[in-house]
């Protein structure tokens, strides 16, 4: 009931085109048989995190429907409550992401210890990957049969690795996801902080929409995607900290940036938790109000 209450507080308080269910990429790992819990003012905390191959064979691969059927219930309730006003969106971390908070044990700038297993135990981590994107396909799907209309895969911390090692260790799990649930007929939206220089490789793919943050341009996201890939973002969070006109003439220059066809304007990343309402009211307005300049 919480989770879906806040899911739809957005729709009603600033009017956006779409509701993101309510979840913590963090209830997978935890349906998977590894603690997760949440310190105040700390964050995610893993306390006995993935060391060893030992630790990996205990890993789990649940029957979501079990495990995370409240996560199904919040759905049903979410969908009752929007009553068809705007679509729903799932959403997952990224085999990637999910994977470093497992080895790691907490937040980091750098997950240095998930890194380094990847690199001293390539194939328990591997098998590690493997059994979170099973998980992770079986969640989405059940997330779509519950009534989701979309799903966005979450890699927040692709960008910590170099080109190669995000296509060894993220990419090809993100896209077995994709393929998967593409072959459901479900569409898929990716979003991988960090890895502008993959789009072009993720602009093959079967998703329907690709993620773009504030480290990279318009000009270079559609030129890496040879302009034909729907594109999301990418207006930074931290920037609806700004005056209320600085926002509006900030997100009008963002949407002339990236054009009004196969865009979906939004932020380049999860929102802050200290930006005032009205900021981003104003921001979603000035998208819905903008007009193109008549020459």
């Amino acid at each position: 009931e919480l989770a879906s209450e806040i899911t739809v507080m957005p729709i009603d308080q600033i009017d956006t085109d779409a509701a993101i269910l309510f979840s913590d990429i963090l209830v997978v790992p935890q349906a998977m048989g590894v603690e997760v819990q949440m310190k105040p003012d700390f964050g995610p905390w893993l306390p006995n995190p993935i060391r060893s191959q030992a630790d990996v064979d205990r890993v789990e691969t649940p029957d979501v429907n079990d495990r995370l059927h409240y996560v199904m219930e919040a759905i049903t309730h979410t969908l009752e409550r929007l009553d068809n006003r705007v679509p729903l969106i799932g959403f997952a971390g990224a085999p990637w992401t999910i994977f470093c908070y497992m080895i790691q044990g907490q937040g980091s700038k750098t997950f240095d210890k998930a890194k380094a297993f990847c690199f001293s135990q390539p194939e328990s981590a591997h098998k590690l990957l493997q059994k979170i994107t099973d998980t992770t396909i079986a969640y989405l799907r059940a997330k779509h049969k519950a009534g989701v209309h979309v799903v966005q895969l979450f890699d927040s911390w692709g960008g910590v690795l170099s080109p190669d090692d995000y296509t060894t260790f993220s990419w090809q799990y993100s896209n077995q996801i994709i393929n998967a649930l593409g072959g459901d007929d479900v569409p898929v939206i990716l979003f991988a902080k960090g890895c502008w220089y993959a789009l072009h490789e993720m602009a093959q793919s079967k998703a329907k929409a690709l993620g773009v943050d504030w480290t990279c341009t318009a000009r270079n996201a559609r030129y890496l995607t040879s302009g034909q890939m729907t594109l999301q973002g990418n207006f930074d969070p931290a920037r609806l900290l700004s005056p209320i006109a600085e926002i509006e003439k900030q997100t009008r220059n963002m949407i002339e940036q990236f054009g009004t066809t196969n865009y979906i304007a939004n932020l380049g990343h999860g929102i802050l938790p200290n930006i005032p309402v009205d900021h981003a009211k104003a921001f979603v307005d000035t998208v819905k109000s903008y007009q193109p300049r008549r020459y």
